[in-house]
């Protein structure tokens, strides 16, 4: 295994450099963030944490659906817009409750299919769409969809509260296949049935009730290792995964995989007396979970096989998106 060139792979990966410009326009924000804010959380991690007062907190989270794949598959755009904004909220250990979008198309083809799959989405994921905007006369096609949840108060998983010490944890849904639309993506959801890819959501709120991990993620475009990279950088730390150890499907390259966003998917970090319980709850619910490293405090992540490590990111000089708050 050629860790320098899966290292060097994974830093130039399109997924993991596209979020780099993040910081630079994040700091435009700086002087009316903490002045106009009631946020717990807010940049740095998949949904806002907002304190309204009472029992729950509200989560609000967006997510833009690259372009390429509403030019490639306007269906699946559609259907993948409710499905990573679910993923947004289920990341932080919340219930999802309603979605808005905004369409922006010239094309009423392209527009009846983005929103067929927007409504199969609410179908399998059962969060409705309650509104929206449309802008009717762009000569692009784009999507852009929002979302709010709910999370008990004080029940939230953050981004960036890994401890040094924690383990780290990659959970999949891996009864799925590579999508027709990327190699680097792997639907698992499209085939089951609501109830079963529901309870798979249910299973992060349990684990952020019983407070079982200290912070956590879900795999996105940056694939396995960018998002812990982003993960951990945010929280300040470093880390070293075990390369031997992350769960991989039959038939599938092993770089690639490190690559991949899946449809369902979860990186966390948890204290060690917590691992059993963790993994255990991740696979009753279906998932193929595992203990692939630890958070150390070398501001470094580094990816290891046998007795030979590569770094990845050197947080004190790489950007991943440059957001701290450890």
């Amino acid at each position: 295994m050629d860790l320098e060139q899966i290292a060097k792979e994974i830093r130039e990966f399109e997924g993991v450099t596209r979020k780099k410009p993040l910081a630079e326009l994040i700091n435009i924000f700086d002087t009316v963030r903490s002045q106009y804010s009631s946020s717990i959380v807010d940049f740095g991690d998949d949904a806002a944490v907002i304190d309204i007062g009472g029992d729950d907190y509200v989560l609000f989270a967006a997510d833009g659906i690259w372009g390429r794949l509403v030019d490639a598959s306007p269906w699946w755009a559609g259907y993948t817009s409710v499905l990573v904004n679910v993923n947004d909220i289920a990341a932080m250990g919340g219930k999802p409750v309603a979605m808005v979008n905004i369409l922006s198309s010239n094309n009423r083809n392209a527009c009846k299919e983005l929103l067929r799959g927007i409504r199969d989405g609410i179908v399998k994921f059962g969060v409705p769409m309650v509104g929206g905007h449309m802008h009717p006369d762009t000569p692009y096609t784009s999507l852009s969809v929002a979302i709010i949840g709910t999370v008990k108060r004080g029940c939230e998983i953050k981004s960036g509260t890994s401890k040094v010490g924690d383990i780290i944890i990659a959970a999949y849904d891996m009864d799925g296949k590579i999508g027709q639309n990327s190699p680097y993506s792997f639907e698992s959801t499209t085939s089951k049935e609501p109830v079963q890819v529901r309870a798979k959501y249910a299973v992060m709120q349990e684990i952020g009730e019983k407070k079982l991990v200290t912070a956590g993620k879900d795999i996105s475009n940056p694939g396995l290792i960018g998002t812990l990279g982003m993960l951990l950088e945010t929280s300040e730390k470093g880390g070293r995964v075990d390369l031997a150890k992350v769960p991989v499907p039959q038939g599938i390259d092993f770089t690639q995989w490190l690559k991949v966003h899946p449809a369902i998917g979860f990186i966390v970090t948890a204290l060690p007396e917590n691992e059993s319980e963790v993994i255990g709850l991740f696979q009753k619910a279906g998932y193929t979970a595992a203990n692939i490293g630890v958070v150390d405090d070398s501001s470094k992540l580094h990816i290891c096989y046998e007795n030979k490590c590569a770094m990845v990111f050197d947080f004190s000089l790489d950007v991943v998106t440059g957001i701290r708050q450890g």
